[in-house]
């Protein structure tokens, strides 16, 4: 099998510069740089840089994917804009980590399998890259999910609580999604674990948030935009937002109120939960094809009836098309035989139906093609 690996880098808050672009394409000539990524692709080879290294430094993000069943995901995150306490709840496992940096945080993912196919990388990053700013707007069922999966992969004990359920858990977006796909998290564990989210509108009302601005102090409000002005930060407004989100009911803590389940708890309620969805498709299945079965019968019984009264031209045109000799012709005389079998056996004159199966099977007995689509289609022969 071929190798592959999929190397791909990107800057979100500060675009690289010339100075930069020169220092990586020292580490790979071969790579695609831009002022915002660095993306690679080796079928031979490896890759001659440090991940880590080169997102402390350089990038906000970072993503691999090999052939053999490996995905690795780095976002890189200001320290400022996250409750760290928190976020250490979730990072718990060998699958998701939390590394400091300066004044950032690095959350690192990885998922491996042995039941793998083939696979590219292009496109995963760009699906996921704005998990960084829900994380950053305070967003974390990304790292509660990363937890899920060390769950799944018994990266902790039985007896381990969970960390507080985020709100909306039950209500992913399409880059959660595709973290939950990215990462191989099983579906019905979500399920379960998402039974103790509770749902929040997070959209933010004008009016509080106005209110708020206006109750603020006005050497606070000065120095807000003296810092604009003279610090401009990307995470300003985010981290202005989550003070003010502080000043509401917090819903998490709703959450965080309910009985902590243990890992054991959660891993046993999924494989009852999955059992049951499984019957229920299964259910629903049997019934469709039930239903199906029962919307089959009621349209063959009506063209059976539109037959009433044609016997004799049918059979005229069933003669003629046996005598073409062509396959495809032996097809449609034999898809009438049937109708007449049918039609014959529901109005009761199955007998003389045989009388004339007899009579076509003695004329063209030595049409053995026929005869065989004859008894493939259960007609007597």
């Amino acid at each position: 099998m071929s190798e592959y690996q999929y190397y791909e880098f990107l800057t979100v808050d500060k675009p690289l510069n010339e100075k930069d672009m020169a220092t990586l394409s020292n580490i790979s000539t071969r790579a695609h740089i831009t002022n915002t990524s660095f993306v690679n692709v080796y079928n031979y080879g490896d890759f001659k840089g440090n991940p880590k290294k080169l997102v402390e430094k350089y990038f906000d993000a970072f993503l691999y994917v090999a052939n053999w069943g490996t995905r690795w995901l780095m976002l890189k995150v200001p320290r400022k804009v996250i409750d760290v306490d928190l976020a250490a709840q979730y990072c718990i496992g060998e699958s998701a980590v939390i590394h400091e940096k300066g004044d950032h945080l690095i959350f690192e993912f990885t998922s491996e399998t042995e039941d793998y196919e083939w696979e590219e990388g292009e496109g995963w990053l760009s699906s996921l890259i704005s998990l960084r700013s829900d994380m950053i707007g305070g967003d974390y069922r990304s790292l509660y999910l990363a937890w899920l999966y060390g769950a799944r992969m018994e990266e902790m004990e039985t007896d381990e609580l969970e960390p507080p359920v985020p709100t909306n858990l039950g209500d992913l977006n399409g880059p959660l999604n595709r973290f939950v796909d990215f990462m191989r998290i099983d579906p019905d564990l979500i399920a379960v674990a998402a039974e103790n989210s509770v749902s929040e509108n997070r959209q933010t009302d004008p009016k509080a948030l106005k209110t708020w601005i206006h109750n603020l102090p006005e050497s606070e409000k000065d120095d807000i935009l003296l810092r604009v002005i003279e610090e401009p930060s990307p995470h300003l407004g985010t981290q202005l937002m989550q003070r003010f989100k502080h000043t509401l009911s917090d819903k998490d803590a709703a959450s965080s109120a309910r009985e902590r389940r243990t890992v054991e708890h959660l891993l046993t309620a999924s494989e009852t939960y999955a059992a049951d969805r499984k019957r229920k498709i299964a259910a629903k299945k049997a019934k469709d094809r039930e239903r199906k079965k029962r919307a089959e019968i009621i349209v063959r019984d009506k063209y059976l009836d539109s037959l009433v009264g044609r016997e004799k031209e049918i059979w005229i045109q069933i003669e003629n098309l046996i005598d073409t000799r062509q396959p495809a012709k032996y097809d449609e005389a034999v898809k009438l035989l049937v109708d007449l079998r049918d039609l014959n056996k529901k109005r009761n004159k199955d007998e003389i139906f045989r009388e004339k199966l007899i009579i076509i099977r003695q004329n063209n007995d030595r049409k053995p093609s026929l005869l065989d689509r004859m008894r493939k289609a259960g007609l007597g022969v």
